[in-house]
């Protein structure tokens, strides 16, 4: 059983616990759903070492070569590109490699602690019903480079960085998101990738990586896309956030709009001056301009970011 509190009602709800029930009190969590938690001087760490190493001599790659990508680089010439459609003369590896169990692995590291590795098993996942071995040489990739990489895993500071505001410096609690779109990164299916990440003080707690469902018709469609996603995200973190502060009496700060970074100046400004119905938008559904009227009522605001 895993409790969270302060220190006194920890230490209550122990002590009431205890006589109700026998128990024994194990200390801090450490180990958690598969999710090691260390705690440091500085922070706290949060990684899956033992359970990447699992999934490794699982599929027998513990003693696989490492690498550096968790995915080989892809090209629009449909010859060399290793993830294109299936060939007729190809031979379907359905029954005879463990492709299902190593994509539900890897999906649970890249849902919990590995977002450096979501968007390459997001891909790879899309041919569980028609692999080959151009597919599972992907999920060998993947392997390869959590064979480097076993020790990555999600650090929360203990340190709070200050922000200056009309009332004085304040401690800087804001959610800070980054959204991209990647245009025709299907392009066998014209369908682009959404992809966005939020932090707090730097440290990742909310990311996605996904194909649209949609076919866009230039970049900026995309971005726009992509941005309703995020905008609509990030109102869950920063609620759980509101609630936490408030129930544990912690100092508020100021109110101040969350902001979301986006690389697509055009995109931006096409958000800020609202949905209008024009050459350039009017294929687009209203209600992907949500970014615009969050922005209206200075609950978001998107900024430019070099890419």
């Amino acid at each position: 059983m895993n409790l969270i509190g302060t220190s006194t009602e920890l230490e209550e709800i122990v002590a009431h616990l205890k006589s109700e029930f026998e128990m024994k009190d194990l200390g801090k969590t450490r180990y958690c759903l598969n999710l090691k938690i260390e705690y440091c001087s500085d922070g706290i760490l949060v990684h899956q070492l033992n359970y990447t190493q699992k999934v490794l001599r699982n599929f027998n790659e513990d003693k696989t070569k490492p690498s550096s990508t968790p995915i080989v680089v892809r090209t629009l010439d449909v010859k060399r590109d290793p993830f294109h459609p299936n060939e007729d003369d190809e031979e379907i590896f359905e029954l005879k490699v463990p492709y299902v169990s190593a994509i539900g692995a890897l999906l649970y590291l890249a849902q919990c602690t590995r977002p450096d590795i979501s968007f390459a098993v997001n891909l790879l996942a899309r041919y569980i019903n028609a692999l080959t071995r151009r597919h599972w040489n992907g999920v060998k990739d993947i392997f390869c480079y959590l064979k480097g990489t076993t020790d990555l895993g999600l650090f929360y500071t203990h340190k709070s960085s200050r922000v200056a505001t009309p009332y004085g410096p304040q401690i800087d609690y804001r959610l800070v998101g980054y959204a991209d779109a990647g245009y025709l990164s299907d392009p066998y299916r014209a369908r682009s990738q959404t992809g966005y990440v939020f932090t707090i003080e730097d440290t990742t707690i909310s990311w996605r990586s996904t194909k649209q469902t949609l076919v866009t018709t230039s970049s900026n469609h995309a971005e726009i896309l992509t941005l309703n996603k995020a905008s609509r995200e990030c109102f869950c973190p920063r609620e759980v956030m509101v609630h936490i502060r408030s129930t544990r009496g912690l100092t508020s700060v100021v109110d101040f709009p969350m902001t979301i970074f986006e690389d697509k100046a055009a995109c931006i400004e096409q958000l800020k001056k609202r949905y209008i119905k024009g050459d350039n938008t009017k294929h687009i559904a209203p209600k992907f301009f949500y970014s615009h009227q969050q922005q209206q009522h200075q609950n978001i605001e998107v900024k430019q970011i070099r890419s």
